[in-house]
């Protein structure tokens, strides 16, 4: 095991379980056990320590700290979004310490094709499913888990096949980008380095990635803040806390008001609409 001193806000709970991931356990001790690309971690908070322990330890601290962006100044973006937009004061000190994940670009773009007019079970029950007949197995604490399989490892993987774990009528969706990442059509490197725009466009480009899923992608895999992803929760609290109504006029006001720190307003918004009572 080692242990990590936070030195900034860091809500673990928060972080793990505000939709941004879907592979992940929580345990009768109040840690998490979490399914990255190379390996399983189990993490918790004893104060002001991240105590984590996996079943790969090789690069262990460096492989978290990344993971949950501990490195990054949310203050600052916190500072800029407030001067934006006073009414998000107490989203932002609600949600103070939520970080947001760095995740591996293909495992997001599987999760959040399945998410499509989906349920947060479904989707997790789909992810496993898939990981467990098609990923590596893993033993840690006595548990069983999956690493989720590389397009490489999924080249084969036909329609029924993707049926059988049920992703339902997203079969068609998986298989035709996950051909197109095995037939180099698509780099997944290329995407941290495009412009927002041009990277959402050419997302876009492939059935089954609308807006929303193409903006999650962007946000959650390649830390693109400037997207705007927009649920049943944000419209909720634009249409209460602001008076709009409609995507196009969300994303507008988003774009204008919170710009590159869109997607981390988001995350506040959405957090503090789903968990303050």
């Amino acid at each position: 095991m080692i242990k990590i001193k936070i030195e900034k806000p860091f809500r673990l709970n928060d972080t793990v379980t505000c939709g941004q991931i879907f592979r992940f356990f929580p345990q009768d001790d109040g840690s998490f056990d979490i399914i990255i690309k190379d390996r399983v971690i189990n993490v918790r908070m004893d104060k002001d320590l991240l105590c984590v322990s996996s079943n790969k330890e090789d690069n262990l601290k460096e492989v978290v700290e990344n993971y949950f962006d501990l490195g990054n100044d949310y203050s600052s973006m916190n500072d800029f979004l407030i001067k934006q937009d006073d009414k998000l004061t107490s989203a932002i000190e609600f949600s103070n310490g939520l970080k947001m994940i760095k995740q591996d670009p293909f495992e997001t773009i599987i999760e959040y094709i399945i998410s499509a007019n989906n349920g947060v079970y479904q989707i997790a029950n789909a992810l496993n499913n898939i990981a467990k007949k098609y990923g590596k197995k893993v033993m840690f604490n006595n548990k069983e888990y999956y690493l989720f399989p590389g397009y490489k490892d999924l080249s084969k993987v036909t329609l029924e096949d993707f049926r059988k774990c049920k992703v339902g009528f997203r079969d068609k969706y998986l298989k035709a980008i996950i051909d197109k990442l095995n037939n180099n059509e698509i780099n997944l490197e290329e995407f941290y380095n495009l412009d927002t725009k041009v990277a959402l466009d050419k997302l876009m480009e492939n059935i089954g990635i609308g807006p929303k899923v193409a903006s999650c992608i962007l946000l959650f895999a390649y830390q693109k803040y400037d997207v705007f992803p927009i649920d049943t929760w944000v419209k909720k609290v634009m249409k209460k806390d602001y008076e709009i109504i409609g995507e196009k006029n969300i994303r507008a006001f988003a774009t204008k008001t919170y710009g590159k720190y869109s997607g981390i307003a988001i995350q506040y918004l959405f957090n503090y609409g789903r968990n303050n009572k």
